[in-house]
């Protein structure tokens, strides 16, 4: 079954951004990846919404975006507003988890739920019913290029299992340390959308490295 890939700008030459934007548009990527951190949330700061904004004038593709902050429920319209089509918030944020999912789906696009490798796949349980997405994180969220946790397969088979057995329509995405080995490991697990970001980019052929992943 083919795998949808989502690639995460976050390892883009932002000088070239455009020329980047053009190569993925090419390839057979489903998705942009799009991680906005606040520097509380995670140690680190990426970029916000004008940069959003800008791709999103510029491209046709499906804008996913994966807000590691501390408090989601407070950008969903800036959000909205700037183009994204999936808005994925971290289970463990201060934002009331629940109000901001109904938010999100209110708002017309697609709703995504977020766990850190230290949070168990069970505490995402109470939501499975409003999301269109389960983000497991195989790094520490915050910076890219990091190497793949393999002891969270055991919990994307979890999720996948639980999902099945509840005839929910949750797709699983799978972020960190992804390539076509650690890629092949996921999906084999039960993952539906691999996010890659420094394989793709640091890659010779785009075209090839996303094929690789999109054939799993």
């Amino acid at each position: 079954m083919k795998k949808s890939v989502s690639v995460s700008i976050l390892s883009a030459d932002f000088l070239e951004l455009k020329n980047e934007l053009d190569k993925i548009e090419k390839s057979n990527a489903d998705m942009l990846h799009f991680d906005v951190m606040d520097g509380v949330f995670v140690p680190n700061i990426s970029f916000g919404f004008p940069v959003l904004d800008t791709v999103n004038k510029y491209t046709d593709m499906h804008l996913d975006v994966h807000l590691m902050i501390t408090d989601p429920l407070k950008y969903i319209d800036e959000c909205v507003k700037f183009g994204a089509d999936t808005i994925t918030i971290h289970l463990e944020s201060e934002s009331d988890t629940e109000k901001t999912l109904d938010k999100i789906k209110k708002s017309g696009v697609k709703a995504g739920l977020s766990v850190k490798p230290g949070t168990p796949f069970e505490d995402a349980i109470p939501f499975m019913d409003k999301i269109d997405m389960l983000l497991i994180m195989t790094v520490e969220p915050g910076f890219g290029g990091q190497s793949f946790m393999e002891d969270m397969l055991d919990k994307i088979a979890a999720a996948k299992k639980y999902i099945s057995e509840n005839n929910l329509d949750v797709a699983i995405e799978v972020d960190g340390g992804i390539n076509n080995k650690t890629g092949k490991l996921v999906s084999e697990a039960g993952a539906d959308i691999l996010v890659a970001g420094s394989y793709i980019f640091k890659h010779s052929d785009m075209n090839e490295a996303v094929s690789s992943l999109a054939c799993l």
